[in-house]
């Protein structure tokens, strides 16, 4: 789980670059427009990516979770 301090600074970052986007799809080329959405988009996704990981990691062994089938050994 990120810490709280960690999940601050990535709401604070995910604020800066939509008013980076905002302004960018004003005055800039296209581009640019698309490389700050992948960052948001990048930023954005490492808290669910960490949720995820997290599941896998303290899964019980056998246990299928709530990923049905998809992590059941062999």
């Amino acid at each position: 789980m990120l810490s709280p301090k960690v999940k601050e600074e990535l709401l604070e970052a995910q604020s800066h670059l939509r008013a980076a986007l905002r302004d960018s799809a004003v005055n800039e080329k296209p581009y640019i427009c698309k490389q700050i959405a992948d960052i948001l988009h990048a930023v954005e996704s490492i808290e669910k990516t960490e949720n995820m990981m997290d599941k896998l990691e303290n899964r019980s062994p056998g246990d299928s979770g709530m990923f049905g089938q998809f992590f059941t050994d062999m």
